[in-house]
């Protein structure tokens, strides 16, 4: 983990850093209890250097792309030992996440093209009879909803 040569030698407060990464005090306080940023201390306050800056850069893009605490810190030691391992660990991880984080797209894709299809038929219906909305009504949907669940089509004009 290369830290930035402008930041060299320079100390943040917990205020400075939450301002800086939109985070709260208590994340970095948590980050903090979890032993993934290790702030100097000065009495009762904490004192980041530009490896706790970097290391908070990188804990905020890992959570960002879905990895957990764990594996943040997993990638996080190997820094320490640097070279091709911390590199292919990464690289798996991220081919990792790549794959959970499609399949959830692909999930989020067929939920919104469903509730689509459903936000139509009951438009559809509450044009053709704004009147009646009855019991004819809610039945025909709950036809349609029971297909939908089912993966059925719904019957038409029942």
């Amino acid at each position: 983990m290369s830290d930035d040569p402008r930041h060299a030698g320079r100390i943040w407060t917990i205020g400075e850093l939450s301002k800086e990464f939109g985070v709260t005090a208590r994340a970095l306080r948590f980050y903090e209890d979890r032993g993934l940023i290790r702030p100097q201390r000065e009495g009762l306050n904490r004192l980041y250097t530009a490896r706790d800056r970097a290391r908070l850069q990188l804990i905020l893009r890992g959570k960002r792309v879905g990895l957990t605490l764990v594996e943040i810190r997993e990638i996080l030691d190997l820094y320490q030992t640097g070279g091709d391992q911390q590199m292919r660990v990464t690289h798996k991880k991220f081919v990792r996440q790549l794959g959970i984080l499609k399949s959830q797209r692909e999930d989020l894709e067929g939920a919104i093209a469903t509730l689509e299809e459903r936000i139509q038929w009951l438009e559809d219906q509450l044009a053709r009879a704004p009147s009646e909305a009855s019991v004819a009504g809610a039945q025909a949907y709950e036809r349609v909803a029971r297909a939908a669940v089912d993966g059925s089509t719904a019957p038409a004009g029942k």
